[in-house]
């Protein structure tokens, strides 16, 4: 085993130094493409993408995607910062769908994301949020998962039809790819409504798409009633739910990493030659396509429009995640295949109606 390797990392307030154990412990290991990728390898790729992955991270509460011997061990989630974190990184007090608050880690220099791989994380998670105001998302975020049978280029053609609903609502969407099998479309939006209407306003898109492209796409969430198709998983707009950041690696064989990328340029590259390995070039050749995601914030109302017109035609509430409080008018949940409709939820309710938002900042 490899030394301790003391790293010094560039930082806003000048250099840092940050510790490395186990350099060379692995945590990808090899494979037909290439050699095992290790801890030293992961922090030098930081460093590499270090700018363009600030600005996905910097000044939000960051999930992290931690593993214990590689990959191929233990996986699991920080939400608490991990022990030990040194006094120069900052923390956010964050409020879950269960009432209770904690602080979470924010990312805003780049030692931070090298301190973060230390201690054996591979992906980060942040927020739709800013440290200042945990409760008003200020991205939409719509993650299109494909089902089994389906292939990249069915994904490819659901993004951009994705991609034409949301700027018939003003929006302006961003791509980039997941480091799997589907495709992640961001927008930057007002931080001025909280995130149950935000996740209103993308199950309104989500079926706005839905009635554009029948065939390929759905927002069913139990996977027995999907098909072979493309879901449009709304509920990335739920409160603590995130996603991996652009820039960001993996916990997947290889190496992969999620690519931002221009609409024309998604498609052509297959998501798997996009890894720790291969990004540092591509990001030098292509630059960051995110760089001006948030250079002009859009409104949701019309977004918001849609879920209200599906509300007249009878359309409701959506299933939650299963981990989230029960919320009103929110369907039974029970598996279809499994469900009593002789028995009536007391639960149902109708699902609710927001006070139209004015354009100032929600308190």
């Amino acid at each position: 085993m490899a030394s301790p390797q003391i790293l010094v990392v560039p930082g806003p307030e000048g250099e840092r130094e940050v510790r490395l154990s186990s350099p060379d412990k692995v945590v990808w290991p090899a494979t037909d493409d290439g050699g095992a990728i290790t801890k030293a390898n992961l922090a030098a790729y930081l460093m590499a993408v270090g700018e363009p992955l600030l600005r996905a991270l910097a000044d939000r509460p960051v999930t992290l995607q931690r593993v214990r011997d590689g990959i191929e061990g233990e996986v699991f989630y920080s939400k608490n910062p991990p022990k030990g974190v040194p006094e120069w990184v900052r923390t956010t007090m964050v409020t879950y769908p269960s009432g209770r608050s904690h602080p979470q880690l924010v990312v805003d220099e780049l030692a931070t994301a090298v301190w973060a791989a230390q201690m054996g994380t591979v992906t980060f998670h942040p927020w739709p949020v800013r440290s200042a105001d945990n409760d008003h998302p200020d991205e939409i975020r719509i993650d299109l998962d494909p089902e089994p049978g389906l292939g990249f280029t069915d994904v490819v053609e659901v993004a951009r039809g994705l991609r034409k609903v949301m700027e018939g609502v003003g929006l302006t969407p961003f791509v980039k790819t997941t480091g799997s099998r589907g495709v992640h479309v961001f927008a930057a939006i007002e931080p001025r409504l909280e995130f149950l209407e935000v996740r209103h306003a993308v199950i309104g898109v989500a079926r706005e798409l839905e009635r554009t492209m029948p065939d390929l796409v759905t927002t069913s969430w139990w996977k027995e009633e999907r098909g072979q198709r493309v879901f449009v998983d709304f509920n990335q707009a739920t409160r603590d739910r995130t996603l991996a950041a652009a820039w960001s690696p993996r916990v997947l064989p290889g190496g992969p990493v999620s690519v931002p990328m221009t609409w024309e340029q998604l498609g052509q590259i297959g998501p798997g030659e996009l890894t720790v390995r291969t990004v540092p070039e591509w990001l030098a050749e292509h630059g960051d396509a995110w760089e001006d995601l948030h250079a002009e914030p859009g409104t949701i109302d019309a977004a918001y429009a849609l879920w209200e017109a599906d509300l007249e035609r009878g359309l409701g509430e959506l299933n939650f995640p299963p981990d989230h409080p029960k919320m009103p008018g929110e369907p039974r949940r029970v598996q279809p295949s499994r469900k009593r409709h002789d028995l009536p939820d007391p639960e149902d309710r109708p699902a609710p109606r927001r006070a139209r938002a004015s354009t100032d900042q929600a308190d």
